[in-house]
């Protein structure tokens, strides 16, 4: 969390090309648009939810989210390889408005060229570092990229031995940086029975733990909480309808190497709340001293899914 404040400078200092200011109309969302008045689900309280569209073609596909630890600043990015960042807008309240000052770009490679192949370009997620860098992962061409402020070119970051045996769209899905500088890693299918492999970092490498899942729920986003715990996002999506998102927090002390993690759910959201394919989380305090949560969801460039981003506060 300490880093995130840095997080948009650093992807923009690593974008392979100049940022263009897009656009972007955000519409405020309900929690429940049958009815309007409902605003908990689970141990979430709902702060404020937006639509994001945008007339520009690059625009979608956000799957990694980051916001600063004030509150002030996003930046995502998108499974085609691109960064976008804004400026959050809050009414009297503290509930989420909207966007401004909005701008889109490729992210650059290590060899100072925007990523344009798929195959290379596919960000699902990313976490701050213990040096104030980004650390992306990406999946089909499974790695870990470090963007270090002050450098226009990312470093390669030794990836766990067993990320090469992930199926091609199911590596790192998940990734936080926790308190004490470890970075916490979970995939969405690379699978250990019913469960699904992670891992932990250490000064020595990598080490490996599992999730375990259930109801078709895989994970596609983590954050650190204040006080240290972890959030995870679990989804359950098809093309077809009936997704459902699952949150679940993971007590930090619990994640060491060889751990069989299981969380504890604390809201479930699917139809007829306000619902599609959530895969960006992140976490911070607010000025009360709340914890809040934001989500946002990939629309896969369809026309029938959303890019929403909806913000809660946890209820201790």
């Amino acid at each position: 969390m300490r880093a995130m404040v840095l997080i948009a400078l650093v992807l923009t200092a690593a974008s392979g090309a100049a940022a263009k200011p897009i656009t972007i109309e955000a519409r405020p969302v309900p929690l429940n648009a049958d009815d309007p008045a409902e605003n908990v689900v689970g141990a979430l309280i709902y702060r404020g939810g937006l639509e994001l569209t945008s007339k520009d073609p690059d625009f979608g596909g956000l799957s990694a989210l980051g916001i600063s630890s004030d509150g002030r600043r996003l930046v995502a990015l998108s499974d085609r390889g691109f960064r976008f960042q804004a400026r959050i807008l809050y009414d009297e309240r503290g509930r989420l408005v909207g966007l401004a000052d909005a701008d889109l770009g490729p992210m650059g490679g290590i060899d100072g060229a925007p990523l344009t192949d798929k195959e290379f370009a596919d960000a699902e997620s990313m976490a701050p570092g213990v040096e104030g860098e980004i650390v992306v992962a990406f999946e089909r061409r499974h790695r870990l990229w470090r963007y270090v402020p002050g450098s226009p070119l990312p470093e390669p970051l030794p990836p766990p031995d067993e990320l090469a045996g992930a199926p091609s769209n199911g590596g790192i899905e998940a990734l936080a940086l926790l308190d004490d500088g470890r970075l916490f890693a979970l995939t969405e299918k690379y699978s250990s029975g019913e469960d699904v492999v992670g891992w932990i970092s250490d000064r020595d490498g990598w080490s490996v733990l599992t999730l375990a899942t259930d109801g078709g729920f895989d994970p596609t986003g983590a954050a650190t909480l204040p006080g240290g715990d972890i959030v995870v996002v679990m989804r359950r999506f098809t093309l077809a309808g009936a997704g459902r998102a699952r949150l679940i927090r993971i007590p930090v002390d619990q994640i060491r190497p060889g751990a069989r993690l299981r969380g504890r759910t604390i809201a479930e959201i699917g139809p007829p709340l306000t619902f599609d394919n959530f895969e960006g989380v992140e976490a911070r305090q607010g000025a009360r001293g709340e914890t809040l949560i934001t989500i946002l969801s990939d629309d896969n460039f369809n026309p029938f899914q959303r890019t929403l981003l909806m913000m809660f506060e946890l209820k201790e």
